[in-house]
């Protein structure tokens, strides 16, 4: 079929929205001359698109009634088997809602998307099933994955399993919140400030944010592409380092991908702490809201892992800071450009586009009043750096984030790991829903002090339960050199070896 063709009127209409004026007479011979380009539109517009084949059989699923979802936690349940036999055999996956999963809807905690259901399963996807994992479902996420906490999901909000009505974290809510529970052995989170880390320390989980470009981000919905990041979050340290084995390496199809550095992470794992050089950062205990029960906690899994034999020495990254300032402008103006201007795929990268999730995306302009406060917020940050001073801050901020990245990567030349509180606060209760735009944003980004910087920068950093206060977990990050991922497990797993984090 043809596409529309604009009259001369509209031409003129455009080219004004362009800062150019065409006279009735240039506009029509315009008009002319682009009939050759429209053709190739209807050329395009008459093949197939080229996107992995569909499966053959149909995932049935369906939406979980309250009375089963007492979490919230899920968006949608299913069963989808892999294969019979491999490293991820018998062990049942639940996948943050902005991952495709052929033929079970995908909403991204968001209005806009409802109804989306995707046509072809994310690279993740077929790994974890080629490697015989069973998918129980999609997990419910933060609106557009843009919070922190666990309160702004269209769905509902999702409760932390040690305490109902606090937060479970974000972005990756749903899914720490049903590993932390039991629900399945295993999910898959995003990362673009601590999406992964946040709900893990929340919920007492294992969560890992592999070096940017380590686990291809193909098929899940992007935010901003030099900040996306996917990994596992699991219950223990060993699922997380098998499940990295399943999910690292290029697919050949991912632009944030430039020669991913796999290996073989399991191997890491009875290495013991015995000569591991460990730096505790000084600037992870500065942030203002530091909770002081949180540092002893922290502080204390540190001298466990002196006492396992562990070289421990402070250390200092003024970047630290640094990086965490440099999200605004890259997360803001990069998430405005490509999540919503880009309708969430944006231009200039070759790779698998989603056509179908680009077409439903284009929605968000009709809805937008019902964007969360928090997406609202950085979009108004974001447009604002793009209109008033034309992305400079942004393209700068890209710049100053290779100081950033060499500033972690001295320090990583005389430590294997550096350590820090993975969040400076304990979970807190839901914010009421009349609750104020400054308690809901405040409620949604006052835990991310810590975790934002290597999304910047890219380094791999993991977070770990190392205890109980009230109840409620506290989670130590470890952060290492770019694909080092082993030294994580090292450290996770000889800490998780010498006590069981729920007695500390």
């Amino acid at each position: 079929m043809a596409i529309d063709r604009p009259t001369a009127e509209q031409l003129q209409a455009l080219a004004q929205r362009l800062h150019m004026h065409l006279t009735p007479e240039q506009a029509s011979e315009y008009l002319t001359l682009m009939q050759g380009s429209f053709e190739a539109y209807d050329l395009i517009d008459e093949l197939p698109d080229y996107t992995p084949v569909a499966p053959a059989s149909p995932r049935p699923s369906h939406r979980p009634a309250s009375s089963d979802n007492p979490l919230n936690a899920w968006y949608y349940r299913c069963e989808v088997s892999g294969a019979v036999d491999g490293k991820l055999a018998g062990r049942s996956v639940a996948l943050k809602d902005n991952i495709a999963l052929a033929g079970v809807p995908m909403m991204n905690g968001a209005t806009p998307l409802e109804g989306f259901v995707p046509g072809f399963d994310a690279t993740v996807v077929t790994r974890l099933l080629e490697a015989g994992a069973t998918v129980l479902g999609k997990a419910t996420c933060e609106h557009y994955c843009l919070s922190g906490g666990s309160h702004t999901s269209d769905p509902a909000p999702v409760h932390n399993p040690h305490r109902h009505g606090y937060a479970a974290g974000g972005s990756s809510s749903g899914s720490a919140a049903l590993v932390a529970a039991g629900q399945v052995d295993m999910a898959v989170g995003g990362d673009q400030g601590g999406s992964i880390r946040i709900p893990s320390a929340f919920c007492g989980t294992y969560g890992m944010k592999p070096t940017h470009g380590l686990v291809p981000y193909t098929g899940i919905m992007a935010i901003e592409a030099t900040l996306d990041h996917a990994g596992p979050i699991t219950a223990n340290v060993r699922d997380n380092a098998l499940m990295l084995e399943v999910l690292a390496g290029a697919d050949g199809l991912d632009p944030r991908q430039a020669a991913p550095q796999v290996d073989h992470y399991t191997q890491y794992l009875d290495r013991g702490a015995k000569g591991l050089r460990i730096g505790v950062l000084r600037e992870g205990f500065e942030l203002a809201n530091l909770d002081p029960r949180v540092a002893d906690k922290v502080n204390a899994a540190i001298e466990r892992l002196a006492s396992l034999g562990a070289q421990v020495a402070p250390v200092s990254v003024a970047e630290h800071r640094l990086a965490g300032a440099l999200w605004h402008p890259i997360g803001c103006e990069g998430l405005t450009s490509q999540l919503m201007h880009g309708n969430g795929a944006g231009f200039n990268w070759k790779g698998l586009y989603d056509v179908a999730l680009l077409d439903k995306q284009v929605g968000w302009r009709t809805q937008a009043n019902r964007l969360s406060p928090s997406l609202k917020l950085c979009m108004f940050v974001g447009q604002y750096g793009l209109e008033r001073y034309h992305g400079r801050y942004y393209a700068k901020a890209q710049n100053i984030a290779r100081l950033a990245r060499a500033a972690y990567d001295q320090a990583l030349q005389h430590y294997d790991v550096l350590v820090m509180p993975t969040v400076p606060i304990l979970a807190q209760p839901h914010p009421p829903k009349d609750c104020s735009i400054s308690e809901y944003v405040a409620r949604a980004l006052e835990m991310i002090g810590n975790t934002s910087a290597q999304d910047i920068t890219g380094h791999p950093a993991m977070s770990i339960p190392c205890g109980l206060v009230d109840g409620l977990p506290v989670g130590l990050m470890l952060v290492a050199r770019h694909h080092a991922e082993g030294l994580l497990y090292q450290a996770a797993a000889a800490f998780e070896a010498s006590a069981d984090w729920r007695t500390l």
